[in-house]
C-alpha cells in the first residue's frame, strides 16, 4: 500500500466517525451529544487542560491541526483565540461547525487541510497546537516540518503522539500479538493494524528528537507521564493495581501512552 492509498484509509477511517465520537449514543449534534463527547475526553484525558492551558492564548492567532469533534477546538474559541482548525475530514468540520453554532461563537476559518501540507503562510501563528493526530499521518515528519513551518519565530507549538516505550503500548501488543500467538510482531506493527486508524504509529524520544534536530525549533517538554490509559481505567480492579504496580517501577513521567511535546520557533 504506499501512502495516498494509506492516507485514503486514514481519511476514510475517521470520515466514518469523528475522534472521540465512537463510544457517544446521544442524537448526533443536539446538545447532549456534544456534552457527553466533551465529558468523556476530559474525563479520560484530563492532562488535556494542564498541557493546553486554553486561557493562556487569549488574543492570540492559534491553529489546530486535526479538530477531530471540535471539543479542544471549542475551549480556544472559549478563551479568545482567534481560532484557524484544519481537519482531514469533512465529519469533522461538520462537528466543529454545528458545535460552534449551538455555542454562538465564531472561528476565524474552520476548513479540510491536510497536516502535511498545511494550506497556511510561513510563520502565521503565535501557537500551533495538535493532539493525538499526526501519528496518524503516513508522513509524521512532513506534518511535523508543515507545523513548524506556520508557526509564527518565537510562537509556540504544542503536539501530543504517542509514545511507543509506553504500558498501554505494551498491553496492545500482548492483546493483539502475544496472545494471538504472534509473538514475532513487533509493537510498531501492533499499533498499525490495531490501534484506531490504519497504518497508527507510536515513537520513541530518541525518534522525536531526532525529527526535531532538523528543525529550526528548542524543545521546551518532552515527556511522557502515565495516563488513565496506562492505567487500564476501563478493567476491574485487580488490573488497575498491576499497572500501577508497573508504572511505579518503570517510571511515572516516562512511560505514557501519551507524549508530550512543547516547542519554541527560533526566531
Amino acid at each position: 500500500m504506499n501512502t495516498e492509498q494509506l492516507k485514503e484509509k486514514v481519511k476514510a477511517y475517521w470520515n466514518s466517525q469523528a475522534c472521540g465520537t465512537e463510544f457517544i449514543h446521544q442524537q448526533k449534534f443536539s446538545p447532549a451529544y456534544f456534552q457527553a463527547i466533551e465529558d468523556f475526553r476530559y474525563t479520560t484525558e484530563p492532562e488535556i487542560f494542564s498541557f493546553a492551558q486554553f486561557t493562556r492564548f487569549h488574543g492570540k492567532k492559534v491553529l489546530e491541526v486535526g479538530i477531530g469533534s471540535g471539543t479542544d477546538f471549542l475551549q480556544w474559541v472559549r478563551a479568545g483565540a482567534l481560532c484557524y482548525g484544519i481537519d482531514l475530514t469533512e465529519e469533522a468540520v461538520a462537528h466543529t461547525t454545528h458545535r460552534l453554532a449551538l455555542h454562538g461563537l465564531m472561528a476565524a476559518e474552520v476548513k479540510v487541510g491536510d497536516a502535511e501540507a498545511i494550506p497556511y503562510y510561513d510563520n502565521s501563528f503565535d501557537l500551533t497546537y495538535s493532539w493525538g493526530v499526526i501519528h496518524h499521518s503516513p508522513d509524521t515528519y512532513k506534518s511535523l516540518a508543515e507545523i513548524v513551518r506556520v508557526t509564527k519565530p518565537g510562537g509556540t507549538i504544542k503536539l501530543m503522539v504517542y509514545h511507543r516505550s509506553s504500558l498501554f503500548a505494551f498491553y496492545s501488543y500482548l492483546k493483539h500479538s502475544l496472545l494471538r500467538g504472534k509473538p514475532w510482531r513487533s509493537v510498531s506493527k501492533t499499533l498499525y493494524y490495531h490501534q484506531e486508524s490504519p497504518g497508527t504509529k507510536a515513537f520513541t524520544f530518541k525518534e522525536i528528537k531526532r525529527m526535531l534536530s532538523s528543525l529550526p525549533v528548542d524543545t521546551i517538554q518532552l515527556n511522557a507521564p502515565v495516563t488513565k490509559h496506562d492505567l487500564l481505567y476501563y478493567k476491574a480492579k485487580p488490573w488497575q493495581l498491576i499497572a500501577y504496580g508497573l508504572a511505579c517501577i518503570f517510571g511515572w513521567n516516562r512511560t505514557g501512552w501519551f507524549m508530550l511535546i512543547e516547542l519554541k520557533k527560533r526566531c
